[in-house]
């Protein structure tokens, strides 16, 4: 009864309220076979130092990321985080205080929010953002469905450059809020995409990824401009925030909102998550921004503050007034994401990127030297496309063997096409040296 408080009669009253006769009718929609039928085979006790052994054993049957050649990207990049950043954030006046649920008293995680926001202003070039989203594929979610707002329109279409995790993300919400979604084909570098053509006056957003999710560089000047003629909102997405570094922002270039993932600053891969999602527009849709929004002020003694402001959540105001269900930013996330950025400065930021691509310029040269080997992309940033002889997957798992983590097939994120099959998409950052890229080199050209 200590850990288990309810007794029979309390449960029969609540399956009753419910309306069912037994806890197994609750588990109805789960298939037979699905079901376990006895308890998971392991032992019933052990002590905590026997746990932790067992656990370890477990755990080393995985390759981490920091122990041999990595080349793997799709979304997620190894980058170097300073150790300083873990320091700061692990403070406990971050740790703990992370998201602002008093304002007037978290005056300090308020303005590193402020300071959060004037960076990813900065960097994508758009007026205003906001104190961050859960990851890069919930903002491009999210973005969508501000421009429904704006435009009053309920039509998506998607460029073939957008990561499939984007595009399933965009779907979902889109399938549950009655919304329509025109997806172009994946947009393999070398060939062309009129999604100019898709636009029409039912259109509510065109959303395109640059560098693309196969590492082609993107102008987004003519979408722009085409879909700002019928109406429409230009949504960038950016999976890679680095390639800001170099590549010109998507504000310049003219998108209304730009959306994108900060994980590469001040985050390490941290097996998927949490993440931290960017999200900035031009001033006259602030209104409609969805999550948090920090703004600065001045306090009765006239004396520098920040306040939360604009804050259109379900916690704030009524459910069909909100912009957004978020309930919480990635706070120390974001945190990191800023100590980061600041420590490497504008300078050191674009010092970064070059390096990024310097290195994955190597990288493309030293594999299209392989046998068999074609790099499709005529530009990128830190990631390009392979075209292999032989299904990219089988490549990957023989280089795994060879404790060379090689790249991400793109079959994997997109099954049951042919035509990727043999595509290898391939990343490079700054933590590849020349060792690793010639070990991956010579590898390749063993296992092809």
């Amino acid at each position: 009864m200590r850990y288990l408080p309810l007794t029979d009669a309390d449960r029969r009253e609540m399956l009753g309220v419910i309306g069912v006769k037994s806890v197994d009718d609750l588990f109805c929609d789960v298939p037979e076979r699905a079901r376990r039928s006895g308890l998971v085979d392991l032992p019933k006790r052990q002590g905590e130092l026997e746990v932790e052994r067992a656990l370890m054993k477990m755990a080393a049957k995985n390759v981490s990321a920091g122990s041999v050649p990595f080349f793997l990207g799709g979304g997620a990049y190894r980058h170097h985080v300073p150790s300083t950043v873990d320091h700061l954030i692990q403070r406990s006046e971050f740790l703990t205080s992370y998201t602002p649920y008093q304002p007037e008293i978290t005056q300090g995680t308020l303005q590193y929010l402020f300071e959060f926001q004037t960076q990813v202003a900065m960097l994508t070039g758009m007026d205003v953002a906001n104190a961050s989203m859960y990851d890069g594929s919930t903002a491009c979610g999210e973005a969508v469905l501000m421009a429904h707002r704006v435009t009053k329109r309920k039509k998506a279409v998607l460029s073939g450059t957008l990561h499939p995790h984007y595009r399933a993300v965009v779907e979902n919400i889109s399938e549950v809020g009655g919304y329509a979604v025109e997806a172009m084909p994946p947009a393999i570098p070398g060939t062309t995409e009129d999604i100019i053509a898709h636009i029409d006056s039912d259109t509510s957003c065109v959303v395109v990824q640059g560098p693309s999710f196969f590492g082609d560089l993107v102008d987004i000047r003519a979408i722009a401009a085409a879909a700002q003629a019928k109406g429409a909102l230009l949504i960038a997405v950016v999976s890679e925030v680095v390639s800001l570094g170099l590549v010109t922002p998507p504000g310049d270039m003219g998108a209304d909102i730009v959306v994108g993932e900060g994980q590469s600053i001040g985050n390490g891969l941290n097996f998927g998550g949490p993440y931290v999602g960017l999200f900035a527009t031009k001033t006259k849709y602030v209104r409609q921004m969805p999550g948090r929004l920090c703004g600065e002020t001045v306090d009765a003694a006239g004396e520098r503050g920040f306040v939360l402001t604009l804050s259109t959540r379900e916690q704030h105001i009524r459910r069909e007034k909100a912009t957004s269900n978020i309930c919480t930013n990635s706070g120390l996330c974001s945190l990191a994401f800023t100590i980061h950025l600041s420590l490497l400065g504008e300078d050191g930021f674009r010092r970064l990127a070059r390096i990024n691509h310097a290195n994955a310029v190597k990288l493309a040269n030293a594999l299209s030297a392989v046998k068999g080997v074609e790099v499709l992309n005529d530009t990128f940033f830190n990631e390009f496309t392979l075209r292999l002889p032989k299904p990219a997957a089988e490549v990957v798992d023989a280089l795994a063997d060879k404790g060379i983590i090689a790249g991400l097939p793109a079959s994997r994120l997109i099954p049951g096409d042919a035509s990727l099959e043999n595509l290898l998409i391939v990343a490079s950052t700054e933590i590849n040296t020349d060792e690793d890229r010639a070990l991956y080199a010579s590898a390749l050209k063993e296992v092809l």
